[in-house]
């Protein structure tokens, strides 16, 4: 098997790439990183010391940053779901949307986390009433863009979906989506009801423990 992925089953960033590969059934080695498998931490180490993951190994090419794994699978191993659209303009939606919810979502719950964990000099209850206000702008702004869509990009389910469903599901357990938002929160539904995320989902379910502001009992 020539494909292989260095990461963690709870990391949002993980899943992103999990979603993909299951959307497409890509065959592929999970490497888990974690106290139970230094040889994979070392190989992982060894292949990128800037120390973030996931890492997708493939023969001799190994490519990082989850954007770029998910272009890479498209153009390497293409299966029946395209994640990024033929039309360029499309295609430049999709990317903008994936940024977002990286950039807007993911990077703003993050703020709790690390406050949480002791990762940077703000106190917890700082980071937490940070990373609350900027995901209300984000929640607010994504019901606009949301209203009339199946997927984030409209109709297909693309590279900017697999972004947003780790995104969401992390960002409503640090600051909950309010019925205000109606079609953020049905959408966040529907990506936890999409096969390949649910699958990603339960993987990652006995890991629960592990998040630093209280995994709620749900979802």
């Amino acid at each position: 098997m020539s494909l292989a992925l260095y990461g963690h089953p709870f990391s949002s960033y993980t899943q992103k790439v999990l979603i993909a590969l299951y959307e497409n059934g890509t065959p592929f080695e999970f490497r888990c990183l974690g106290p139970d498998t230094p040889q994979h931490s070392a190989e992982w180490l060894r292949r990128w010391p800037i120390a973030k993951f996931p890492l997708l190994v493939d023969g001799e090419r190994q490519v990082v940053e989850t954007s770029i794994i998910l272009e890479y699978l498209q153009l390497a191993h293409p299966g029946p779901v395209r994640l990024l659209p033929a039309d360029p303009m499309a295609a430049l939606d999709v990317r903008f949307l994936d940024r977002f919810f990286d950039l807007h979502v993911m990077e703003a719950m993050q703020v709790a986390v690390d406050s949480a964990l002791k990762r940077v000099p703000v106190k917890s209850e700082e980071g937490l009433a940070i990373a609350r206000e900027r995901l209300e702008r984000a929640y607010a702004w994504l019901e606009g863009q949301l209203a009339g869509r199946t997927w984030a990009a409209g109709a297909d389910f693309t590279l900017a979906d697999c972004a947003a469903a780790p995104s969401l599901f992390y960002a409503d357990w640090t600051h909950r989506i309010s019925e205000a938002y109606p079609a953020l929160r049905t959408y966040r539904a529907r990506l936890l009801a999409r096969p390949s995320f649910a699958r990603a989902v339960e993987e990652a379910r006995r890991f629960r423990p592990l998040f630093p502001l209280g995994a709620p009992d749900r979802d």
